[in-house]
């Protein structure tokens, strides 16, 4: 029997995405990824604690995310988890732990006032890290994992609606 691998987040970008392209042409997109729990401690008081998350993209769904997610834009991203050694400048070998993301939801709709034209920042790339009075959820924001036909002809998206 074979283990499981699974990772679900739901968070805020801490930055936009970093976007690379591989010689090949293939795009790859970085993203720091902010998850937020609150929780009381022993004398009663509301703390919070932020965990941040290294989350790395291929292919249409990185160009999704470099289109569309902004610092403070929220994204649903599932994947598994990856560590990778590797040597820096110096010669001392590190390791890095990431998330492979397969699945990509972007959340946060267009805003009101926008009438639905401007920057993806602007209208809809999730705000900043409070709701926006009149951002409301898309059913039309695209769901795309590696496994969907979709993510794997690129003319079939050319424009998502947002």
């Amino acid at each position: 029997m074979s283990g499981v691998n699974k990772v679900i987040l739901l968070g805020h970008l801490g930055r936009d995405p970093e976007m690379r392209y591989m010689p090949d042409g293939t795009a790859n997109a970085t993203l720091n990824l902010a998850t937020s729990e609150t929780y009381k401690d022993r004398e009663g008081n509301r703390q919070e604690r932020t965990e941040w998350h290294r989350v790395v993209l291929w292919g249409r769904i990185a160009e999704i995310a470099g289109e569309y997610l902004r610092k403070g834009s929220m994204a649903y991203v599932e994947g598994r988890l990856q560590t990778r050694k590797w040597t820096d400048k110096e010669g001392q070998e590190r390791y890095t732990t990431e998330i492979v993301g397969d699945r990509l939801q972007l959340l946060g709709g267009r805003r009101e006032n926008d009438g639905g034209h401007g920057t993806p920042s602007q209208s809809g790339g999730g705000g900043g890290m409070d709701p926006v009075p009149g951002d409301e959820f898309d059913d039309e924001i695209p769901f795309i994992s590696t496994a969907d036909p979709l993510s794997q002809r690129h003319n079939l998206l050319r424009r998502v609606r947002y």
